[in-house]
């Protein structure tokens, strides 16, 4: 079966995305600066609220960043990251559910297609 390019583009960002969240911290890290909304979190409070710091928690904050969720900014001596890709992140789990089901003749409890 031939998938058009259009999903094709669809699926290479979402799996660039994905790996981008490929670890627990990495989710963590997100989780948290979702929580705390477009002001962001300073590194050292992102880091006491996710348990990760230091050259890991760099580390992943430039990988989220690469993959354009998280931006950086830097605020005198700070640096604040904020999650940035509320709508990236909820085309992920869209791009996840849009076919729910399309292939089956049962239908899924939790979600219809139409």
């Amino acid at each position: 079966m031939k998938i058009e390019s259009t999903d094709d583009l669809s699926l290479t960002l979402a799996a660039t995305s994905f790996a981008a969240l490929g670890s627990e911290q990495r989710l963590s890290v997100l989780r948290a600066l979702v929580r705390a909304g477009p002001e962001g979190l300073s590194i050292g409070d992102l880091g006491s609220r996710t348990g990760v710091t230091g050259s890991t928690l760099t580390h992943h904050v430039k990988i989220l960043a690469q993959a354009g969720m998280v931006e950086q900014v830097r605020k005198g001596r700070s640096i604040i990251c904020a999650a940035v890709a509320y709508d990236q992140i909820r085309h992920l789990s869209e791009f996840l559910l849009t076919e729910c089901c399309a292939d089956s003749t049962t239908p899924c409890k939790d979600h219809e297609h139409g």
